[in-house]
């Protein structure tokens, strides 16, 4: 079992398809279509490749949750990268700007992006193939070993 998508409701179609395009040029619009949603029209797409993508509809009204307040609702979402550094190169110069630093890890490195609808995405790459590093809590390893 694996995660198809995600189906972000957003104001602006074009401006998510350039933060999405920058961070997977591979990806492309699987699909488009107009139609309504519980009476207000919308278009639709969906960004992907063969197997993942996001679905997109442009009918949102208002601003995303704020992030670094405490309301329910959507936090993140994060993508695994081979090369992270081709990634925030490819978004900063589509003209994004990091939003946070992920945490100094030796097993892992991640980045934290905003992209135009106020999702936060995170972006990881993997420092090694071994689960138990991969996953490893380093916070708690730290309170371990004292």
């Amino acid at each position: 079992m694996y995660l198809e998508h995600v189906n972000l409701v957003v104001s602006d179609l074009d401006a998510m398809l350039k933060f999405y395009r920058a961070a997977f040029p591979h990806w492309r619009i699987r699909d488009e279509g107009k139609g309504e949603w519980y009476g207000k029209p919308r278009n639709w797409l969906h960004f992907g490749d063969d197997y993942h993508y996001i679905a997109l509809s442009d009918h949102g009204e208002g601003a995303n949750r704020d992030l670094a307040g405490h309301s329910v609702g959507f936090a993140h979402f994060a993508y695994v990268t081979n090369n992270l550094d081709a990634v925030i190169s490819r978004l900063q110069a589509a003209g994004f700007s990091i939003a946070k630093n992920g945490a100094d890890d030796p097993f892992r490195k991640n980045i934290y992006f905003v992209d135009p609808a106020g999702f936060e995405v995170e972006f990881v790459e993997y420092l090694s193939d071994i689960p138990a590093q991969r996953n490893l809590n380093q916070e708690k390893a730290r309170q371990e070993v004292l």
